[in-house]
């Protein structure tokens, strides 16, 4: 009789590591779908647009210099995602992880580390009076949806 309570505390102590373990790993993807870099406004990069909007936007420039007589900036950033999408995602990967009980994380995690946002550079290039002139995109690799153009 001893026996067997010692046994079954084992056994009771030892799935409660197990549940312990696998709720442990639930919560990465969440966590990184939550922290993902925000969405910038591509439509400061208009032509007319002042210097100064589209550094409150897109942060300091990696780099400035003169060309032709004309100030050029080169931006170098990350474009991330909305925060609707970012908290539908990290609502989605909690169901998943509840559902499956941690499971999700083995696809989940990976998922959210290779989406982790568009790497973009742009150069930026203004007229005499700060104004956005024209905008070259310095990865011509991407898909055209994640090029940006300006318009008159």
């Amino acid at each position: 009789m001893r026996r067997e309570n010692l046994q079954m505390r084992a056994k009771t102590i030892a799935s409660l590591f197990i549940v312990v373990g696998l709720l442990s790993q639930t919560g990465c993807s969440v966590f990184m779908a939550a922290k993902q870099p925000p969405q910038k406004d591509m439509s400061v990069l208009r032509q007319g647009t002042s210097r100064s909007i589209l550094l409150a936007e897109l942060g300091q420039p990696a780099a400035t210099e003169m060309k032709d007589g004309k100030k050029v900036d080169v931006f170098s950033f990350t474009q991330g995602y909305s925060k609707p999408a970012k908290a539908a995602r990290a609502v989605f990967h909690g169901a998943a992880d509840v559902f499956t009980l941690g499971l999700w994380e083995v696809v989940g995690t990976p998922t959210e580390a290779i989406f982790d946002g568009t790497k973009m550079a742009l150069e930026v290039t203004y007229d005499e009076n700060d104004r956005v002139e024209s905008v070259v995109d310095l990865q011509p690799g991407r898909s055209q949806a994640a090029q940006t153009t300006p318009t008159s």
